[in-house]
């Protein structure tokens, strides 16, 4: 350990270019780092899903469900399976034992659910998935009091001008119904033309396409024949030709059928600040910037909006990359904050260019850390931001007793070059032990099993390369750095005023704090039970449950939710009734307390009839928390001011509301 100190000491080009490529190392890899939200791990979990169109949910549990779980709960990797029966859809959700091989489990219940042959000949094909927690980034409300015909076409168009974006790949239309094209066949007329249902169905199927016809070959080339007879509308549908006689007539399907060219239909709708509306949501996908995407997202809601037709607003909504904009803006202030404040107080106390070198400290271990993170597959997220504000109070401390155990050093004999190795030696092994017992405290969260420990494994990740270059930083930079600072002989004016401070604090040692300490260690026994008395009301305290336990603390948010559920079965009209009694107590209380403070609390109210997307994202990164579309169910959800320019906390807004 003293001839690494030594060496560094007196080679301060290899001190000096360690640092540099440090530096050079974090900044590159600032360019090649991912950025995201929360970070991306694999759930363990698949989801299958079968659509069984007007059952009731006990006949879903009985005709699906049930076959589903008997067929593949004897498969080698499952740990557990949970089923919900949900009308007209039956939902399974697997999830995989620890170190499973996913592939393999996924590609057995495929084959085990295909091989079920008793399911009703009303079921749907099954749907199977590996379920990712694929992140949305931003939602986009297309807005307006127009019909939903108009609505829908100007949504689709947002969806699409959105993917022409080079950087943007994944965007999904949410909140609007399908197209359909149902075809309601009268009773009476089809047996007034002599034909059944299915003569209908099977005219319909074998008219409605384009067939190739091979092709033809010429002197002047090649043509390839194709008939073209996909119809795309109603009104192509109505003149499909169900069959012709041999006097010219004919039997179109308009003279059967009524054509109702629309949407499916379906119990969902929202609005957004009262008016229609439908949603686009921006995902991100592979190594995409989040951050990136919403500066996308909200550049093209600004110049698209002049677009628009009349009526018609585009509104950015649920910015989840506001987090993480957020966490970076923490990260950064607290950084500047804390280098400032460990150079004011070293400088203050000891000597001002020791105190520049020792603030060095946090920026050439944070640059270390980021040049790996990209090596151990670490992002830029909420977790990982937090891991560096974590560690920010942490990776100085080696750095100042260092320092100050160098320059107490200097102080004594003059010479720098033998403050610095002396110095350094003597506090090498307690810094060492200092950061290896802090590694060994973080150093379990990579060990965590199950889906908690993916999502905590980022903290050490960030927590302990921080503390590793910081050791590198106080042991083989610092001390090339502090062994060319000279001894000054003749005070100037700046250390006579730093001489107030370092002498305070000397008399403050001498006075205070070291008979103290003698009378402590006479007393050593009275200390020791002090100590371990301490240590008993702790633990009875924490025993005792007053300081109350929460995984997660409460933490002030922007936004408000409401759910309604009703009994299954109720009809959605009953349902959007009770939103909108929701949407009128938030229309009161806006009013309220816009005449109470004066200032418009609430940015956006959305609403949902049959869906429940806030609470259905609730999953955050451990994936959808469940839940179905279906009548009985309804959100509404309100934007606030941000909390500083609020007096009342979204907790009493909620009471309130």
């Amino acid at each position: 350990m003293r001839g690494m100190i030594d060496w560094f000491a007196h080679n301060g080009v290899a001190a000096n270019l360690l640092m540099l490529m440090i530096i050079a190392g974090g900044i590159l890899a600032t360019f090649s780092v991912r950025e995201e939200v929360f970070p991306e791990i694999e759930l363990d979990m698949i989801n299958i899903e079968v659509p069984y169109l007007g059952a009731a949910p006990e006949e879903v549990e009985e005709a699906v469900n049930v076959r589903i779980e008997e067929q593949i709960q004897g498969i080698d990797g499952i740990k557990k399976i949970q089923s919900t029966a949900s009308e007209g859809m039956g939902v399974v959700m697997v999830e995989l034992e620890l170190g499973a091989d996913t592939r393999r489990v996924v590609d057995e219940v495929k084959s085990n659910i295909d091989a079920i042959s008793t399911f009703p000949l009303e079921t749907e094909k099954p749907i199977i998935r590996e379920l990712t927690n694929t992140m949305q980034v931003v939602d986009i409300a297309v807005s307006g009091n127009v019909d939903p015909f108009t609505l829908k076409k100007i949504t689709d168009q947002v969806r699409d001008e959105l993917t022409a974006i080079p950087e943007i790949t994944q965007v999904k239309v949410a909140s609007a119904p399908p197209y359909e094209i149902s075809i309601e066949v009268s009773e009476v007329a089809l047996r007034r033309h002599g034909m059944t249902f299915d003569q209908v169905a099977d005219a319909v199927r074998q008219s409605s396409l384009d067939l190739p016809g091979g092709s033809v070959r010429t002197e002047r080339g090649e043509i390839l024949l194709r008939t073209i007879g996909q119809a795309y509308l109603g009104a192509e549908y109505e003149e499909l030709v169900l069959w012709t006689r041999a006097d010219g007539s004919r039997l179109r399907l308009g003279d059967v059928a009524t054509v109702v060219d629309g949407f499916e239909e379906t119990d969902q709708y929202a609005r957004f600040d009262v008016a229609p509306t439908m949603m686009v949501s921006v995902f991100r996908t592979g190594e995409q910037s989040a951050l990136e995407l919403a500066a996308l997202s909200h550049e093209y809601v600004e110049q698209a909006q002049a677009r628009m037709p009349e009526g018609i607003t585009l509104t950015i909504w649920q910015d989840s990359a506001k987090m993480l904009s957020n966490r970076l803006s923490l990260m950064l202030n607290n950084g500047l904050l804390g280098f400032l404040l460990v150079f004011v107080v070293l400088a203050l106390f000891l000597e001002l260019r020791l105190a520049v070198w020792v603030s060095l400290g946090i920026p050439i271990s944070f640059f270390g850390a980021i040049a790996l993170m990209p090596g151990l597959d670490v992002s830029v997220n909420v977790l990982s931001m937090f891991g560096f504000v974590l560690v920010l109070g942490i990776v100085v401390d080696d750095a100042i007793i260092v320092g100050e155990n160098i320059y107490r050093h200097q102080e004594e004999h003059g010479d720098g070059m033998r403050a610095s190795i002396e110095g350094g030696y003597e506090i090498a092994k307690p810094v060492v032990f200092a950061v290896l017992t802090t590694v060994a405290a973080f150093a379990p969260l990579l060990f965590v099993p199950g889906m908690m420990g993916k999502i905590f494994r980022v903290i050490p990740l960030v927590v302990i390369p921080c503390l590793l270059f910081s050791l590198v930083e106080c042991l083989q930079i610092l001390p090339a750095h502090l062994a060319h600072i000279p001894k000054r002989k003749r005070p100037g004016p700046w250390r006579r005023f730093q001489s107030l401070f370092s002498n305070g604090l000397k008399r403050f040692i001498q006075e205070v704090y070291q008979p103290f300490l003698e009378i402590a260690l006479r007393w050593r026994y009275l200390t020791a039970a002090v100590g371990v008395a301490t240590m008993v009301i702790t633990i009875g305290l924490v025993a005792s449950g007053r300081p109350v336990f929460r995984f997660f603390p409460n933490i002030e948010a922007d936004f408000m939710a409401a759910s309604v559920t009703m009994p299954q079965g109720t009809p959605v009209d009953t349902t959007s009734d009770a939103v909108e009694k929701l949407e009128a107590g938030a229309a009161r209380l806006r009013q309220a307390l816009l005449e109470q403070t004066g200032e418009d609390y609430f940015l956006h109210v959305s609403a949902a009839v049959g869906d429940q997307p806030m609470a259905q994202r609730g999953g955050g990164p451990m994936g959808p928390t469940g839940g179905i579309a279906s009548a009985n169910i309804g959100e509404v959800v309100i934007e606030l001011l941000p909390t500083e320019l609020r007096l009342f906390s979204s907790e009493e807004l909620g009471t309130m509301w």
